[in-house]
């Protein structure tokens, strides 16, 4: 098959394994259906992977999720202080000078090991978070690629029906020096050839905005080569979708986790109503008392304390434990509304699919139908008998049958594309 290229750079950059492999993940859900289609889609789903800012973004994202739960592995800040008596306070023993203090506050046990699990329940929401982006960024990318399939077809389809066009204007110029057509014939192919010209300027012109919008989900100049295939068709079966991959969808998966993470959360609190333990140590230089001699004359003070926080009033933890709950309710509301939202979107996808596949057998049919007027047509032209009017408008309906094909066609594989996006593992 041939690969029809447009004048633009290309760009390719290494990454590793482990982001090879997601990419992979992201990409292989929204595989066309021809495998020579895929090696230049898969191309760009590659580098979408590889440069897409917001792909970055959420990939930033998760690694600082991760670095939270080593932020959740610590104690509280020791306490050390130190004072000097500036009226020094005589004892048995001698006159103290300072006093230096340490202290060190302990959660209650399983504290910190309750706020491990919270950070790391909260890494995995971003992780589902950042396969939800890598799918949709592989949806949007393969929208555009197909928008921008369907642009250059219908291109050529217009410079076809353009020298068609100039062959029916030869046709007429000698038929009028026959004098078996009149100059309004050549006149009225003519404006059709302007119209014809119009309607390819504005597709040239779209083409460029849509390999711009392309090279944006790729973040690389607007100007970068982008391969697109010569030949799409719709293949005798649709593929297969498992509707039930609908329940396990990254999308429905993110409650999933947030549900998790509320529970974590109300480990901690349960943890945090318990009474915290506190260690220090005291310690006070004495002075020795001149003039004196007895065992403890000058004897450091050296005082080990044990403190213990008890939180008496628990309103603020019995309030947390009560929204705690209301948030799990609210996230299985939010959950099995998002997932019938995605089957309903499923259903839509299907059937927008299916009425593709039926426009584009129908334009078959008629395009074979339109082709059968034509060559009644011309075999009238060769008895002499060609009537203008007719051939202009039969080839004004071939333009139509055409066109609509290759919109079925896009239609077909954006709405697969959707589907996969729905259902894929």
């Amino acid at each position: 098959m041939k690969i029809r290229s447009f004048p633009m750079k290309a760009l390719f950059q290494k990454k590793s394994w482990h982001m090879y492999r997601l990419c992979l993940v992201a990409g292989s859900f929204i595989l066309p259906i021809q495998f020579l289609t895929a090696q230049s889609l898969q191309e760009l789903l590659r580098l979408a992977e590889n440069n897409n800012p917001r792909i970055q973004a959420y990939e930033l994202r998760y690694s600082l999720a991760g670095e939270k739960i080593l932020e959740a592995n610590t104690l509280p800040d020791t306490e050390v202080s130190a004072g000097f008596f500036v009226s020094e306070p005589e004892t048995r023993t001698g006159a103290q000078k300072a006093r230096f203090s340490v202290r060190q506050m302990l959660p209650w046990f399983g504290t910190i090991t309750a706020r491990e699990h919270y950070a790391g329940a909260m890494a995995e929401t971003e992780f589902v978070a950042l396969s939800i982006e890598r799918r949709q960024l592989a949806l949007d990318v393969a929208l555009a690629y197909y928008s921008l399939y369907t642009n250059g077809e219908q291109q050529g389809v217009i410079e076809e029906n353009m020298t068609l066009l100039e062959t029916y204007e030869q046709q007429a110029l000698a038929a009028v020096e026959g004098g078996q057509a009149s100059a309004v014939d050549v006149l009225r192919i003519q404006i059709r050839e302007n119209e014809l010209k119009e309607r390819l300027a504005a597709l040239k012109e779209e083409h460029k905005a849509k390999a711009a919008a392309l090279n944006g989900l790729l973040n690389r100049d607007s100007h970068s080569e982008i391969k697109i295939v010569d030949k799409l068709w719709i293949p005798a079966e649709d593929p297969a979708a498992r509707e039930e991959m609908v329940s396990v969808h990254p999308e429905l998966l993110k409650y999933d986790k947030l549900y998790k993470s509320v529970e974590q959360s109300e480990l901690i609190n349960q943890k945090e109503r318990a009474p915290n333990l506190g260690l220090g140590l005291d310690y006070v230089p004495v002075q020795e008392r001149a003039g004196m001699s007895f065992g403890d004359n000058g004897k450091d003070i050296v005082m080990p304390m044990v403190s213990v926080s008890v939180p008496i009033f628990n309103s603020t933890y019995n309030s947390r434990s009560r929204q705690n709950t209301l948030r799990q309710q609210e996230l299985m509301a939010q959950r099995k509304d998002r997932e019938n939202m995605l089957r309903s979107k499923l259903e839509s996808a299907r059937a927008y699919r299916n009425a593709a596949r039926i426009r584009y057998e129908t334009q078959i049919e008629n395009l074979e139908q339109a082709r059968n007027a034509e060559q009644i047509l011309i075999r009238n032209y060769e008895t002499g008998a060609m009537d203008f009017d007719d051939v202009l408008d039969i080839q004004e309906l071939q333009l139509k049958f055409q066109l609509n094909q290759i919109e079925a066609l896009e239609d077909y594989f954006s709405g697969n594309a959707l589907i996969n996006y729905l259902v894929s593992a």
